[in-house]
């Protein structure tokens, strides 16, 4: 596929950030919007401005964005339709459509890619008639839709999965090797699977998410204080720059009894995680990352929807899965003893061989060669 398939292609996105939601929606969408604006096309983004939005990010990382209407705690009460994450929305489904219709009126859009776990068929088909055609990013399985295009990059998701929840016309991209990964993790990707084979733990990342609402971080840090783990040991925690527990994380970080810094809003996180040699995050986006990168670890399920990528991610080998924060330092101190090297490489391996980072690469294909 040549950059001329994309070239003059407008893209919308439908997709929010907020407190309750987090950042990871957001955050893959800006990837793969990039991505299509390297190959010529242009992306707009329609996002609400809920407590915790992006919209001046996805503007700094030169996209327009568009604001729906602001909505009043009543309206918010509205929102519960059936659809298991309703409440996200912030209102209910007609009025989002009607509100990104105003939106998008008089535009040419191509392509409408609809992220978000609150809407569904009925959404999108009040939408078809603004757009040529319909992607799709989900990771639930959960509910019809109505799209020319779906995106489920979750490790264990089989096509199979929407049998009956999508047209028959409808093209699948399922699996990690379709994830929205940002271009610097396959550029770091053979340098960093390279120093793996040292399979020690002297620098240890904690990534529990851009939002971090439930101030997971500080439970982490109070397991790892307790741990006794080795002299040597460096610990980085990395947390959105809107973050609600952002000064109180930091403030723990202070207390600790091994060097620990706390970083915000960072911007070369593929850098952070090839440099680091395990990581306790969570089994959202950043998950791929770090198989991108062969880093091992240690997930922290955070939301119901993770679980089944978790134990995926765990029954490949390329993760562990903490039931609870206190399992972690039994985790440390196994990868720690004098045959942890050894875990340590085999789990890099197996999490080398989730995906390659060429995801983002291979969904722009697809949509060019449908819209073509």
């Amino acid at each position: 596929m040549t950059n001329d398939a994309h070239t003059g292609m407008h893209v919308a996105f439908r997709t929010d950030a907020s407190v309750d939601i987090g950042t990871g929606h957001v955050m893959r969408c800006l990837t793969l919007a990039d991505e299509l604006r390297r190959r010529g096309a242009r992306c707009l983004f329609v996002c609400r401005p809920h407590a915790g939005h992006l919209l001046e990010l996805i503007g700094q990382r030169g996209h327009e964005a568009i604001a729906l209407p602001a909505l009043d705690e009543a309206a918010r009460g509205e929102s519960l339709d059936g659809t298991a994450h309703a409440r996200w929305l912030g209102t209910d489904w007609r009025r989002d459509a009607d509100d990104v219709r105003r939106a998008l009126a008089g535009r040419a859009v191509d392509w409408l890619v609809v992220d978000h776990y609150a809407l569904d068929r009925r959404w999108e088909r009040e939408l078809r008639p603004l757009c040529g055609r319909l992607m799709v990013i989900d990771d639930l399985a959960d509910r019809p839709h109505d799209c020319d295009l779906i995106l489920d990059q979750n490790l264990g998701r089989a096509e199979s999965d929407y049998a009956g929840l999508l047209p028959a016309h409808a093209n699948a991209l399922i699996g990690p090797r379709h994830a929205l990964l940002r271009p610097e993790f396959a550029g770091l990707r053979a340098a960093s699977l390279a120093r793996r084979a040292q399979g020690r733990l002297q620098r240890l990342l904690v990534t529990m998410g851009g939002v971090d609402k439930d101030n997971v971080s500080a439970q982490v840090l109070d397991a790892l204080d307790a741990a006794g783990l080795g002299p040597d040991l460096r610990i980085t925690v990395v947390l959105g720059p809107h973050a609600p527990w952002l000064e109180s994380v930091r403030a723990r970080a202070a207390r600790m009894h091994h060097p620990t810094e706390v970083l915000a809003g960072v911007s070369d996180m593929a850098s952070l995680m090839a440099e680091s040699d395990v990581a306790i995050g969570a089994a959202g986006g950043t998950a791929w990352e770090r198989c991108c990168l062969g880093l091992p670890g240690a997930i922290v399920v955070l939301a119901g929807n993770q679980r089944a990528g978790a134990a995926a991610l765990q029954a490949s080998g390329a993760a562990v899965v903490a039931s609870r924060v206190d399992d972690l330092p039994g985790f440390l101190r196994d990868v720690s003893s004098p045959g942890g090297a050894a875990v340590l490489r085999r789990m890099s391996a197996a999490a080398a061989g989730v995906t390659d980072g060429q995801g983002a690469a291979r969904v722009v294909e697809s949509l060019g060669a449908i819209h073509a």
